[in-house]
């Protein structure tokens, strides 16, 4: 087994995982600490080390909100457990789970983001556990990132000092973490050219930003987007905002520089970092990616629908019951002038579909209620026939029953336990169809990874059920509920309206 291994900065050594076949490394600098001068500044090189550097436990996370366990909040349920985990602004270490005996075996490699919404999150969750994938012949790598103000923060005098790359910290900083993974990861057994990136949530979103870069030009070859992509669609329904210019997010900057009491870059950078974490609490206004036209040059989701685009194979789905689509009114008068609004001429046709005159406002605001991601999946798709860009998309609906005392339905994140087959270190009482389930679903994933193609064997050897790439003609998804079943359904009729008027609109 590959216990130590040399990478550019010196020679690392890792640990047995809880499967002896399979080593662990973990808190590995890939970049150098993002402190002081290099507090809002592109990720720097890490420096060489001379002994051996003991890569045995996961390095202190990015500095964010502290967690605080609240039985309401569903997840410190999860994931989110330990409200005393080591903080530090530096931060920039990564985690490799490897099955090779040798360096030269050239396996698949994946590369993950977490998610978090760019605010908080961290490599050390208990459900991004690598071991399971990597015993699947994968080398599983998850990368630390800046969050928040410290990810994110924008401001004049940065752009001036530095206008090569004046915002997006955080995602510069999974960019250098790829980068390494290019560099280095064949000292792990695996294939530099074989590398497909993931995440979830904005980790999901994060993937987005990088499939629409033209700064990551063959640092990947596919791409896994898991409740990461999202449409408009009714007015004042929230959405994450992927599309803030630099010049609006300077501003902003300015504003939070003097609520921290300070009036210049290089004073900002001498106050303490937990101070700025919390008084970007307090300052209750979240720090997100900008359009900086350098990385993300543009509104990444119509850059991927306009293919501009690196053209890879991605893996993209959702849960059932997260993140729906509701007309914000309170009665028919205001739904159908929100009708006419959006739809113009089309506006009864819409409210046909939504039956609004029969029952009452609410049932009528049900039938009306779409989930925003799939319906952004849906229009990706349509783009994607449209254009004859025809790059694979493999489309899932996660909608598998969850057990536990708050009966919590497919909510936000959930799948992760099962795409990592970590349902073991959960406190919900999982069954064998969710055990049986998880593993077909990592499957599918290993199996993508590896080719861009989730299909194959079982472990069981029974070939899983097969799933087609979805397509305008075949709008068709594998769904993961009691099992995974390809099922050829069509969308229902307001949702192919919804999809129609989006490219009107466009047009």
């Amino acid at each position: 087994m590959l216990r130590v291994v040399r990478v550019e900065n010196g020679i690392v050594r890792g640990l047995p995982a809880a499967d002896p076949r399979i080593t662990s490394f973990k808190g590995i600098p890939f970049a150098a600490p993002p402190v002081g001068e290099n507090r809002w500044r592109a990720p720097q090189p890490a420096k060489d080390w001379n002994s051996v550097f003991n890569a045995l436990e996961f390095a202190p996370i990015s500095m964010q909100e502290k967690t605080v366990i609240d039985v309401n909040n569903i997840y410190t349920r999860e994931w989110m457990v330990d409200p005393e985990i080591p903080m530090d602004e530096d931060c920039l270490y990564l985690n490799v789970w490897t099955p090779a005996k040798s360096t030269d075996e050239k396996l698949p490699v994946y590369v993950w983001f977490f998610g978090g919404g760019f605010q908080v999150g961290h490599t050390a969750e208990m459900e991004f556990d690598g071991e399971r994938i990597a015993r699947r012949g994968i080398v599983v790598v998850t990368v630390n990132y800046r969050l928040n103000a410290f990810g994110f923060l924008c401001h004049p005098e940065i752009t001036s000092e530095s206008p090569e790359a004046p915002a997006n910290f955080g995602l510069l900083d999974q960019q250098a973490g790829l980068r390494w993974v290019k560099r280095n990861i064949a000292a792990f057994g695996g294939d530099p050219d074989n590398i497909t990136i993931g995440g979830q949530s904005a980790g999901g979103g994060s993937v987005l930003l990088h499939l629409t870069s033209p700064k990551n030009k063959e640092l990947f070859q596919r791409a896994i987007i898991l409740s990461g992509v999202f449409a408009p669609l009714y007015p004042n329904n929230r959405l994450p905002r992927l599309n803030i210019s630099l010049n609006e997010a300077e501003q902003e900057g300015v504003k939070f520089f003097e609520s921290l009491g300070v009036s210049s870059l290089s004073e900002a950078r001498k106050l303490d970092a937990e101070y700025i974490r919390d008084k970007a609490v307090e300052y209750n206004n979240p720090f997100w990616p900008v359009m900086d036209d350098i990385f993300v040059v543009g509104d990444p989701f119509k850059l991927f629908l306009e293919n501009k685009r690196l053209m890879v194979p991605v893996f993209l789905g959702h849960t059932s019951n997260e993140f729906f689509s509701v007309p914000d009114v309170s009665n028919y008068e205001e739904l159908r002038n929100m009708a006419a609004k959006l739809f113009g001429d089309s506006a009864d046709e819409f409210l046909a579909l939504c039956e609004a005159q029969s029952g009452s406002i609410e049932d009528v605001l049900k039938r009306a209620s779409v989930n925003t991601i799939e319906y952004a999946i849906r229009i990706i798709a349509q783009a994607n026939s449209d254009t004859d860009a025809n790059t694979p998309l493999f489309y899932y609906n996660f909608d598998a029953e969850i057990p536990g005392w708050d009966n919590p339905g497919t909510f936000h994140s959930v799948d992760l336990w099962f795409f990592f087959e970590t349902l073991a270190k959960c406190w919900r009482p999982f069954v064998g169809k969710h055990y049986d389930l998880s593993r077909q679903m990592c499957n599918y994933w290993a199996n993508f990874i590896r080719s861009g193609d989730p299909n194959g064997t079982d472990s069981t050897g029974e070939e899983m059920p097969h799933w087609e790439p979805y397509t305008v003609d075949s709008p068709y998804g594998m769904v993961f509920g009691d099992k995974a079943e390809f099922i050829r359904k069509q969308p229902s009729d307001l949702m192919k309206f919804l999809v129609g008027e989006y490219f009107k609109k466009r047009c």
